[in-house]
């Protein structure tokens, strides 16, 4: 499949304010993606509004969030159930320290209805930390039937080799979030013990030109193996 399943909207701070849901699912079927996933970071509070739109323009959408854990390493959790979501969600908000966003340093947090009409923002700063670590969040989004990426897993910050410098193998995960072919051979040359993880290529994107004009890049099958086993 062509998939892009890590996409930010702008109730990210760090992304534009252009990243609105019909923005994000028009340029996705520009690019001729079959399916995304919007990851904003700490929050599911955008995912509603975003399947909504998603299916209105037969666009294939799945619930998703990154977070980052105590050792700053990012994950996404993925999730087909819109109540498990808004389950794993309740958990977040409660292992989210009660800091506020200033927007003048850190940026909008918007929210935004199924016309992309801003109907509120997040008062709570996103880009923190949660209080819980890579395994217990992994163990949490499981419970919620999730499955789990290693976000972005060679970038130089955030990434699971660069807080920690190896992947745990007794790290209950799903995927590897990549950006190239290299990027793979390089991770597998340092952890011969993977062998049946699924990789993903995604963009990340921030901005509407960051969403990609990807290839296939994703396993189909397997990727469906991974819900038959979650769910």
């Amino acid at each position: 499949m062509r998939v892009d399943l890590h996409i930010h909207s702008a109730l990210s701070p760090c992304a534009s304010d252009d990243m609105t849901p019909h923005n994000i699912v028009n340029m996705a079927k520009l690019c001729g993606l079959e399916m995304i996933s919007v990851c904003d970071h700490n929050t599911l509070g955008q995912q509603r509004m975003m399947a909504e739109v998603a299916q209105k323009l037969n666009m294939g959408y799945v619930f998703g969030v990154e977070v980052q854990s105590i050792e700053e390493v990012h994950l996404c959790i993925y999730f087909k159930n819109y109540e498990k979501a808004m389950e794993f969600d309740s958990w977040l908000k409660m292992n989210l320290p009660s800091i506020s966003n200033d927007v003048r340093y850190f940026g909008n947090q918007w929210l935004f209805d199924d016309k992309d009409e801003v109907i509120g923002s997040e008062d709570i700063l996103l880009l923190q930390s949660v209080t819980q670590s890579i395994d217990v969040i992994a163990q949490k989004a499981h419970q919620c039937q999730g499955i789990v990426s290693l976000a972005h897993v060679c970038d130089k910050a955030n990434s699971i080799l660069t807080q920690l410098g190896f992947i745990p193998q007794n790290l209950e995960f799903d995927l590897i979030e990549i950006k190239n072919q290299d990027q793979k051979e390089w991770v597998q040359k340092m952890h011969p013990w993977l062998k049946e993880v699924l990789w993903v290529r995604n963009s990340d994107a921030h901005y509407l030109q960051d969403i990609d004009l990807f290839e296939e890049n994703i396993d189909e099958e397997k990727w469906e193996a991974l819900w038959r086993k979650a769910l």
